[in-house]
């Protein structure tokens, strides 16, 4: 039986609209849930295996994108919010109710300093951009995960035209790599 990698994906990808204007994330509270309203389409949207990240309940990977953090703003219920780890580079700002992560958003000096980390999972609006790549695929062991169908994990990505990397995509890691540079003087500001 093939892995259950994300709701999102376990059935195909769907094409996001470029276009999408945004929408509004919900955690899963019934009562009085904390909406986040993004004014603006994502980027980089992608399947994380981090042990960091939110998942659905049986669920191997997330799905996190970013978003320009002018873009992101708490709309209802704001109080029910809490940083889960105050000392991680990531501040995921969780429902204390449900424990849904909300978004997340870097403080400290960081090439991602400026965008939010959000799961569009959490929108009923449709339209935003599809998953792009698998990023810290490997780290599903941790969790617990049979490394010896790894092979599996990695054929279910392919067939769904998602690149898996143990770190970020390529790109994400020349973009890191180029504001590295710049910040020690290497390259052009």
């Amino acid at each position: 039986m093939a892995p259950t990698l994300h709701p999102l994906l376990d059935n195909g990808l769907v094409p996001g609209n470029p276009n999408h204007t945004g929408g509004k994330l919900h955690c899963h509270c019934k009562i009085k849930p904390i909406e986040v309203t993004l004014t603006g389409q994502v980027l980089h949207n992608h399947a994380c295996g981090c042990s960091k990240c939110w998942k659905p309940a049986g669920a191997l990977f997330s799905i996190a994108a970013v978003i320009p953090r002018e873009k992101v703003s708490v709309t209802a219920n704001a109080d029910k919010l809490a940083i889960i780890d105050k000392s991680a580079l990531i501040q995921r700002n969780a429902c204390r109710e449900c424990g849904v992560h909300m978004y997340g958003r870097i403080e400290q000096e960081h090439p991602f300093k400026g965008l939010d980390f959000v799961h569009v999972e959490l929108s009923d609006e449709k339209g935003w951009q599809e998953p792009q790549f698998a990023s810290f695929v490997s780290s599903i062991i941790e969790h617990g995960f049979d490394p010896n169908r790894m092979g599996e994990v990695r054929g279910e990505f392919k067939e769904l035209g998602l690149g898996t990397y143990d770190c970020l995509s390529t790109e994400l890691m020349d973009f890191i790599a180029t504001w590295t540079a710049k910040k020690a003087g290497r390259l052009p500001a």
